[in-house]
């Protein structure tokens, strides 16, 4: 367990205690199935500490790292594999929020403040891949791109809710755009759509294994928070548009990740309700394919994102709050 220099923290420091048994009380099953992805002897573990509002992890295996935004902070962190030490990436990171790779390895960030998304090239030059709702120099700006994801073609897909330009905490006030949406940037042309504008507050988005199906997080829905699903056919078309899951209770959803056989990985936390934070969903919800829950890992704090990573792609990376926490399992992460 490796907790920052003073002079990363920015933040609180949460202070957590690993189990000392096995296994660890925090890993709850809600179903049967999930024993098989628990890892007996492995407990959650608190890698950092001393954000603000931790958010878009991101695994570069190539440099045996893990990347993560604190939005309030504006910056971005990194945490090394070998050593454990957290160091800054990027500051000012423009409030960078969500975090992905690109077909090349290339970074990819959606910035609040800027209200753009960016690749950073192999040189450390920034390129800008969308700053418009239609792609157009002049055109109506992004809200303040929030979450991302890169088919293997290269087709990146990014959400837009309004959430940066409410206030200085993650950006700076501004002029709502015409909606809110999910993008769509073409591998080939680089040309930029909208397909889907529908969602209140989109937020995370994932893939299916085998890339088709596409789920987006609707994190401004009433009453409760919702996980959309979308067939995705050639060319980025979508349809069949259906309700894959509903938060249990006073839930809210943020990032999700997607394993190897299709399982969802939600990073989930009470949504403020009176009596919600008591709740025991501060954390991360498994759901099996078919959108039943069927684990829990609790954490100390509401968890935002969360990916797979590590050498096996077996170890779930989870940005809560204001920490970074790890934990091993029996399952990896979607190639």
């Amino acid at each position: 367990m490796t907790t920052p220099p003073l002079s990363l923290q920015h933040g609180p420091a949460v202070p957590f205690v690993p189990s000392t048994r096995y296994p660890d009380p925090a890993i709850e099953l809600l179903h049967p199935g999930f024993a098989a992805l628990r890892v007996y002897s492995s407990g959650v573990e608190q890698l950092a500490s001393g954000c603000r509002w931790a958010e878009g992890p991101q695994w570069f295996g190539d440099h045996r790292c893990l990347l993560w935004s604190d939005i309030p902070n504006n910056r971005i962190l990194r945490w090394d594999a070998a050593t454990g030490a957290v160091t800054p990436f990027r500051t000012p990171s423009q409030h960078a929020n969500g975090l992905a790779r690109d077909a090349q390895g290339r970074l990819l960030a959606c910035e609040h403040h800027t209200r753009r998304v960016t690749r950073t090239e192999h040189d450390g030059r920034i390129t800008v891949l969308a700053a418009t709702i239609d792609g157009t120099p002049g055109g109506p700006r992004l809200n303040s791109p929030n979450d991302i994801v890169c088919q293997r073609d290269g087709t990146v897909w990014f959400t837009d809710p309004e959430f940066g330009i409410h206030g200085w905490w993650e950006g700076e006030p501004g002029t709502p755009a015409p909606h809110q949406g999910v993008y769509r940037i073409d591998a080939a042309s680089g040309h930029l759509s909208c397909p889907i504008t529908e969602p209140a507050g989109p937020n995370g988005l994932a893939f299916s294994p085998d890339e088709r199906v596409l789920y987006v997080v609707e994190s401004r829905a009433t009453p409760t928070r919702k996980i959309w699903a979308w067939d995705v056919g050639p060319g980025g078309a979508l349809g069949n548009k259906r309700l894959h899951i509903d938060a249990d209770g006073p839930g809210a959803f943020d990032g999700i990740a997607v394993d190897v056989d299709g399982r969802i990985w939600a990073g989930l936390g009470s949504d403020g309700s009176p009596g919600a934070a008591s709740a025991g969903l501060d954390g991360v919800r498994c759901y099996d394919r078919d959108g039943r829950p069927i684990g829990h890992i609790h954490l100390p704090e509401r968890c935002a994102n969360l990916c797979f990573g590590g050498e096996r792609r077996n170890r779930l990376f989870m940005a809560a709050s204001h920490s970074l926490y790890t934990l091993a399992l029996n399952t990896q992460g979607a190639a």
